[in-house]
């Protein structure tokens, strides 16, 4: 597992620029990696949409446009969910999931499992594989910590890539904002392992809430450099249809 020096040095210059965005007047939970041991709600449905996703490596760079995320409540402990992603350079679908997650959040101690259905949604994919990922969550009087960890079984490309996934991400919701720092780890037979470090910030208005984030790789097979944009919306039982 090899760190870059060069990449430390990249991740306080991100710090930077995303606190230096927010402070003007302009400008899977996106826009983390890391997802939350809480559902939705019963019957309730969370709607997130990806305005853009840009990874840059080198001189290459990859545009990801738009991006979904549909949750919806069944009871109070589980939620379904589906995920997609289009490349719009190639002007296809990237990569699809559906499935479910259990959860239970009681008294600042949140628990959960979530597992995806990855699907092929390219006419160059076939089968479908799996992902499935143990959820905690603490809640303190001023910060939230999550923690993911799971693997994953992917059969869908030319070659059948099997692996784990780990992360953790620290929230420090002040008002309407909730600013993060996120490290996410992932390896498999198919890659090196694949090392990032973020900031997010979460900004909730009065019918929507603004999410953003920036990352940096910390090993030569990650991306040098990761940004996202989302808008999310969510509905409650009494407020549907």
């Amino acid at each position: 597992m090899k760190l870059r020096r060069d990449k430390l040095i990249s991740l306080q210059v991100a710090s930077l620029s995303v606190a230096v965005v927010w402070a003007l007047p302009s400008p899977a939970f996106p826009p983390y990696a890391t997802t939350d041991a809480e559902t939705a709600g019963t019957s309730a449905v969370e709607f997130r949409l990806g305005l853009l996703q840009i990874e840059k490596t080198g001189s290459d760079s990859e545009r990801l446009t738009p991006l979904s995320n549909l949750n919806f409540g069944l009871g109070p402990h589980f939620e379904i969910n589906s995920e997609f992603e289009y490349a719009i350079d190639e002007r296809e679908f990237s990569d699809g999931a559906v499935g479910l997650k259990w959860a239970r959040l009681e008294e600042g101690r949140g628990i959960g499992v979530e597992t995806l259905v990855l699907l092929p949604v390219r006419s160059d994919l076939s089968g479908v594989g799996v992902e499935s990922q143990f959820l905690r969550t603490w809640e303190q009087e001023r910060s939230l910590l999550h923690f993911n960890a799971g693997a994953f079984y992917d059969p869908r490309g030319t070659g059948t890539e099997r692996g784990w996934r780990t992360s953790a991400l620290a929230e420090f919701p002040r008002g309407r904002l909730r600013p993060g720092l996120e490290l996410f780890v992932r390896d498999s037979n198919a890659t090196d392992a694949q090392i990032q470090a973020g900031v997010g910030l979460i900004a909730s208005l009065p019918r929507l809430e603004i999410r953003t984030g920036l990352h940096v790789g910390l090993s030569d097979a990650a991306p040098d450099l990761e940004g996202n944009l989302w808008l999310s919306w969510k509905w409650p039982k009494d407020e549907l249809p």
